[in-house]
Formats: structure tokens, sequence, C-alpha cells
């Protein structure tokens, strides 16, 4: 990159940006889990209402360590929370219920200028993307973007069912911003990649567009900013590698999704050096 993590931290006015992972390769693949955190400053913790289970309900586990398939790799450990990379900046600290799924997050808004220190870390995000992405075009001419994500299906409760197969696929692959004309083949290969292993001694489930068709903001800002020359993937993990209710992960279904991610990234790899 042309520029250092200092570089960015000392013009945007962040201090402290232990709490993101930020890794480079020469490579075409750059895999982000923009909500893998759990991390909350504390001067925003007497502002909140919902409980630390509550919150950890609603962000994505395991994602940072799926994410590590990429060359490049972000992870966020900071909550959604505390600030949302996948939201514009004007929602990326929401206080009401109405922008987070009917849930209470915050018992009051918190001050202005704790917002403010929040979505500084937003510009500084989008700011060092810019040029990241930049950098890897440069170095490779067409690159893949893996905007990594989970997603709840048991938020009727610990007790209830879960929400039907029909609507809810083991992956759903968001498709949304993506030239297809351009990008269609390596999105193929994906979804079949994905599909080929079995997970947990069972074949996944691997379709697109079901859950999200709007796509989220993130992706949406790669395409209109860099559409021709990136491919973007977004990959929703249903929560059954673990019990959303208790926060029990299954290594071995996670392992096996870990894997399937692998194989599939390498079958992307080879139709993505065809685009031109």
């Amino acid at each position: 990159m042309s520029k250092t993590l200092s570089d960015y931290s000392q013009n945007n006015g962040i201090q402290d940006i232990r709490h993101w992972l930020v890794h480079k390769e020469n490579g075409p693949v750059l895999a982000t889990a923009v909500h893998a955190g759990h991390q909350i400053r504390d001067e925003l913790k007497p502002f909140l209402h919902a409980d630390e289970h509550k919150l950890h309900r609603d962000e994505d586990p395991m994602t940072g360590v799926w994410a590590a398939a990429g060359d490049n790799i972000f992870v966020n450990y900071r909550s959604r929370f505390e600030v949302d990379l996948n939201r514009s900046r004007e929602l990326a600290l929401a206080t009401e219920p109405e922008h987070t799924w009917g849930q209470k997050i915050w018992h009051k808004s918190p001050p202005s200028e704790m917002i403010e220190r929040s979505l500084r870390q937003h510009d500084f995000f989008y700011a060092m993307m810019k040029i990241w992405l930049e950098d890897m075009i440069r170095q490779h001419g067409k690159i893949l973007v893996l905007d990594i994500h989970s997603y709840n299906h048991r938020r009727d409760g610990e007790d209830a069912p879960p929400a039907p197969q029909a609507e809810n696929p083991d992956i759903d692959l968001g498709l949304t911003t993506l030239d297809h004309d351009q990008f269609g083949p390596v999105a193929e290969a994906m979804t079949e990649g994905l599909s080929a292993l079995p997970c947990g001694n069972r074949q996944l489930d691997v379709r697109s567009n079901v859950r999200y068709p709007d796509g989220g903001y993130w992706p949406e800002w790669v395409f209109a900013n860099f559409g021709q020359d990136v491919c973007t993937i977004s990959l929703e993990y249903k929560k059954f590698y673990m019990d959303e209710w208790t926060g029990q992960c299954s290594l071995p279904v996670a392992n096996d999704l870990k894997a399937g991610l692998n194989h599939a990234l390498k079958q992307s790899r080879k139709v993505l050096s065809q685009c031109r």
C-alpha cells in the first residue's frame, strides 16, 4: 500500500487501531469480516440497553476465522453496534430499534461526540479500503472481494423451531452488486465449490440472493467505485454451526465450513485469472 496504517490513523484522528486485523499479501483476493467483533468502547457501555449475550447473538462469530482464506484480510474486532462498517455513515451507529431489527440496543443515544468517535472509524475504513483496492487492482487487474457474514435463523427463541430451510439456505451468496457479464463464472465457481465438500456429514444448501436481496453498503460501495475491476461476493453463513442462544460453536462444523471456503476459493481463483 502507498500509505501505512499510521498515516491513516493520524489523518483521521484514530488513536487506536489494535481492534482491527489488517493483513496484506501479494494476491488478488481480499476477504473481509466487518461484523466479526464483540468489543465496545467503555465510554459507550453506560448507554447500552442490550446485555452482552444479546449483542453477541447479532454479531458474526467465526467469520474472522474464515476470512483467513484471503490473501489480503480485514477483520473488525469492534462490535457492529459501536460502528457498523456495512452501513452508510448516517446509520453506522443506529440508536433506534427500527434500524436494529426491532431490537432495543440503546436505552438512550450516546452524546454526539461519542458517536462522532465511532464514525471516524467508518471514515478511516473507507479511506483505507479505497487505497488498498486501488493498489490490488494495479497489481492484478481483476480482483475478488469476499464479504463474509453470518445470519440468525432462530430468532423466535431458544426452544422454538428454526426458520424454514426454504427461505434460509446454509450459505446465501449475495450477488446483487456483481457484474454478471464480467464475473458470472467466478460466482458459479464459488457456488459449486462451496457445495462440493460435505459439512457435518451432509451436503450444503448453497443459493444466492435469498436472505438479503438488497445487499449491504460495503459491497455496494465497492461496486460503485470499482465495479468493472472487482468481483464482490457476500457470503452469509446460517448459524447452524453454533447455538445462537448460548454462543457455543461446533468446531468440527466450523472447520468443515473453513475447508469448503478454501476449496471454493481455489476454484474461483482459476476463473478469476481468466477475466479481462
